[in-house]
This record gives C-alpha cells, sequence and structure tokens, in this order.
C-alpha cells in the first residue's frame, strides 16, 4: 500500500510540474481532448494503463 501511495504522490509531482513548465501546452492539450472521439480515448487509456501495469511487474520481478 505505501509503494501505491508513493507512486500516487511521483504521479501529481510529475504532472504539477508539468503543468507549471508549460501551461500553454497543457491548456492546448486539453482543448484537444475536449474534441477528441471516445473511443480512442479509451483504447489509448487502456494501453497506458497496461503499459504501467507490466512496468510495475517487470521492476518488481527483477
Amino acid at each position: 500500500m505505501k509503494d501505491l501511495i508513493a507512486a500516487l504522490g511521483l504521479m501529481l509531482a510529475i504532472e504539477g510540474l508539468c503543468l507549471a513548465a508549460f501551461p500553454g501546452a497543457w491548456r492546448r492539450a486539453m482543448e484537444a481532448i475536449l474534441h477528441a472521439p471516445e473511443t480512442p480515448m479509451r483504447l489509448a487509456g487502456l494501453g497506458v494503463g497496461a503499459l504501467g501495469v507490466l512496468v510495475v511487474f517487470l521492476i518488481r520481478t527483477f
């Protein structure tokens, strides 16, 4: 459980730094997401989630 909380904290820190460093790009990305169809976004989300699980599995295994 500590690892999950640490990972969430790290994710928030990285997203916060990206938002602070590139606010214009962040805004353009959010506007593009609003106009994007749902199916490709859903597939991208599933793909990134699966990649994240794979990375955690590989790190914990080796």
